[in-house]
């Protein structure tokens, strides 16, 4: 597990704390949660055909960090009404040099962020991608990006599926 402390102290510190803006939660914002899909959900859009059968997005969105070239980070909602489970390991976003899933954790009284495990879904599942929890970081993000637009997002599970949905691309400090 790589930890990503908040070392301001440091030079390397002004560049995390950067990278953690995109992650923190906004004031009063709740924190990421699993929780059962009879929770009220923000109207999930149907998986396409190819997609893994009972899952679905809501909500999607990238937030750009407010210095160019700086990570940007992808929030959303996924739910899973299936038989069997399903295993995310992997989300890619075009345009972006490379992403990763990070939970942000507390750890001797630092919020930190880390690398997440793969996440578990089951039958009834839905885990939010939000701001200062489990979200996905988009590592380089293409110099063209512009609030306003949307970009491809890809799912990869562990049985070898996947689940593509665009997400639209927001401007720091608008609504997360």
């Amino acid at each position: 597990m790589r930890l990503f402390p908040l070392a301001a102290s440091s030079p390397a510190g002004a560049g995390v704390l950067a990278l953690l803006a995109a992650c923190a939660p906004e004031a009063g914002a709740p924190e990421a949660r699993s929780e059962a899909a009879s929770a009220p959900a923000a109207s999930p859009a149907p998986a396409p055909a190819d997609a893994p059968q009972g899952l679905a997005i809501a909500n999607p969105r990238i937030v750009l960090s407010p210095v160019a070239g700086n990570p940007a980070a992808l929030y959303f909602d996924l739910s899973y009404r299936g038989a069997g489970s399903l295993t995310l390991d992997e989300v890619t976003i075009e345009g972006a040099g490379m992403t990763m899933i990070h939970q942000t954790i507390e750890k001797d009284g630092a919020r930190m962020m880390v690398g997440a495990d793969p996440v578990q879904l089951s039958d009834g599942v839905r885990v939010s991608f939000s701001p200062g929890g489990l979200h996905v970081m988009a590592m380089q993000p293409a110099p063209d990006w512009k609030p306003g637009q949307s970009v491809m997002v890809t799912l990869r599970f562990a049985d070898g599926t996947t689940h593509s949905f665009a997400a639209p691309l927001r401007a720091a400090g608008e609504a997360r």
